[in-house]
């Protein structure tokens, strides 16, 4: 049985890459490309594959956490093998949330990523080793984890944001952002901005 691939990438010498591999194979086909979220479900609509490959960085507007969720809203979607350079564990959890079956890092050798594009095809989950490692050291910790709110303040703060500017981003009250930051100090450890954000990206909570 040949698999219908659609890639979902904004460079266009990683789609030429990722096809000319795939098509290497006797029993993959890459059926349609798109370079952003809108012209993803597009190509799902025009072409029904089997399996979708999705970057999570599409340049500017929707990012492929959005494409993999409105493609998995489609009338009998595709599956969704995520393949990407971030591997933070906020990444991670907010592509499988949003329905994806499978999540391979850009550095995977062939092998792998074919075994995962079957993998997916078949209901089953394909995970990067380190993905994998990510998940179960989450299962396994005792400590509170971050909630979605709590790693959106923390990425604001990555970016130099102050109170009042995070309370404008957030579309909350300074009062609230106080709130969040106390939370979020207590589950790291840390007492100050600077060590809540330089934690967050040690344990792979944001990237920078």
């Amino acid at each position: 049985m040949t698999l219908r691939i659609v890639l979902v990438d904004d460079h266009p010498v990683v789609r030429a890459g990722v096809r000319a591999l795939l098509e290497s194979t006797d029993d993959l086909v890459v059926v349609g490309e798109a370079s952003n979220s809108a012209g993803a479900v597009l190509a799902v609509e025009a072409e029904r594959p089997d399996v979708v490959l999705m970057d999570l960085s599409l340049g500017e507007g929707e990012g492929g956490i959005v494409a993999t969720a409105r493609i998995r809203a489609l009338p009998d979607p595709p599956a969704v093998l995520v393949l990407t350079t971030y591997d933070s564990e906020s990444d991670i959890l907010r592509a499988l949330d949003a329905g994806a079956a499978g999540y391979l890092l850009k550095d995977a050798p062939p092998d792998q990523l074919f075994a995962g594009i079957h993998a997916v095809s078949r209901g089953e989950p394909a995970l990067a080793p380190s993905v994998a490692a990510v998940l179960m050291r989450r299962a396994a910790s005792p400590e509170p984890r971050m909630t979605e709110r709590e790693v959106e303040v923390l990425e604001l703060l990555a970016d130099g944001l102050g109170n009042r500017e995070l309370a404008k981003a957030l579309f909350v009250s300074e009062a609230t952002v106080k709130s969040h930051l106390s939370h979020i100090y207590g589950k790291l450890g840390v007492d100050t901005r600077a060590g809540a954000v330089a934690a967050a990206i040690e344990q792979r909570i944001i990237r920078r």
